[in-house]
């Protein structure tokens, strides 16, 4: 990879702002204290956050069903008949005002299944699912990242930003372009969206400088390999973006994970793979067998997507930060508005592991065509 640590380091995001509230809550000691901190914090940024306002719109797509071991959904809490569950991967096409006054596009999580088909864990998972001659089954292509602009009237080129809570199972030489041909191809990629930025925490980048074996079955090899450097907005900390739109380090699923936070009218809307769906975040209201039992013996308030505890504290209080800032669902009080990146269906093949609740797709306000 052409990026290094220490030009990471020199990289400094132009148009994003830092969030003050949360300066420093990471590493309080001892860890009671961090998650203390770590709520406290939340509250204090959700409040002056709902009054700088709102995105003027956001709409999801759903991109790909594959297949996710259900013992990793929640934390090993669920009773499961059988081994797999099917997770929805989503894609966010978020417009807002930028702190220029222009207006913005972001999109988060345009997925390219092609290029997660390469991480280990589902390169290994497609072999054995062919020699059973059930592959056909496993996924099942929903919608082209490539093509879902066009549908709210934008081309790829209106792209601001790009970005992904983390890397797992991401090629983003596929979605960002390449300096240098990817393994079997000709030539160099072209940008999915050729004037965007990648926002990306420089943990999570810098990850792909040095991998640790725990780490190393969920990310693609090479899959920062030659993107260009002037396409990258590297970033630390919890940062906004403009009016109504926030990326909150939520480390632990990965040392650079971050959560997107929107303002919407009906309040705060929180996305990200930490959890599966609702239950994971209210453990308490789940009806999937064993979660709420589970969770009330250890006296735990979220259930954690355990499919890479690379810091299973970190990652408990950033749910908790996630849920602190969510506003409740106006359709169910007794649910917080967050919505998984990855949401577990709710297909009965995968019974008893289906989800409480589920919020469904986002669709608030009208995309707008920019100047071009």
């Amino acid at each position: 990879m052409t990026t290094t640590p220490e030009l990471a380091k020199t990289l400094t995001p132009a148009d994003l702002r830092p969030i003050p509230e949360f300066d420093g809550v990471h590493e309080v000691w001892p860890r009671g204290d961090r998650l203390d901190a770590v709520r406290e914090a939340a509250k204090k940024y959700r409040e002056r956050f709902l009054k700088q306002g709102q995105v003027t719109a956001i709409k999801s797509f759903d991109i790909v069903a594959a297949p996710y071991p259900s013992r990793f959904a929640f934390q090993g809490y669920n009773l499961s008949i059988n081994p797999f569950i099917t997770i929805i991967n989503r894609m966010f096409v978020i417009q807002f005002e930028g702190f220029d006054g222009k207006t913005k596009t972001l999109v988060w999580e345009p997925t390219v299944p092609a290029g997660s088909a390469e991480s280990p864990f589902y390169h290994k998972l497609d072999e054995f699912s062919k020699k059973l001659k059930v592959n056909k089954y496993f996924v099942k292509y929903l919608n082209d990242p490539d093509h879902v602009l066009p549908r709210l009237g934008l081309r790829n080129e209106d792209v601001d930003y790009i970005s992904f809570d983390h890397l797992h199972v991401q090629d983003m030489r596929m979605v960002m372009g390449s300096k240098e041909p990817i393994e079997g191809e000709a030539t160099p990629r072209k940008p999915m969206f050729p004037n965007a930025k990648l926002l990306v925490h420089r943990k999570e980048l810098g990850t792909f400088e040095s991998m640790h074996p725990m780490q190393w079955a969920w990310y693609v090899e090479n899959g920062m390999a030659g993107v260009p450097d002037d396409c990258l907005e590297v970033f630390e900390g919890d940062v906004e973006l403009g009016v109504g739109v926030s990326l909150l380090w939520t480390p632990g699923h990965t040392d650079g994970n971050h959560s997107l936070c929107v303002n919407t009218p009906d309040g705060v809307w929180i996305s990200s793979e930490n959890g599966m769906a609702p239950d994971s975040w209210q453990p308490d209201q789940s009806k999937i067998p064993g979660v709420k039992t589970q969770a009330s013996f250890y006296n735990r308030e979220v259930a954690l997507n355990g499919n890479t505890l690379e810091d299973s504290l970190d990652q408990y209080d950033s749910m908790v930060k996630e849920k602190t800032m969510a506003s409740r669902s106006p359709r169910d009080s007794r649910w917080l508005q967050i919505i998984p990146s990855s949401e577990c269906a709710s297909f009965k093949r995968q019974w008893p592991v289906i989800p409480t609740f589920s919020h469904g797709g986002l669709d608030y306000g009208t995309v707008t065509v920019p100047e071009r």
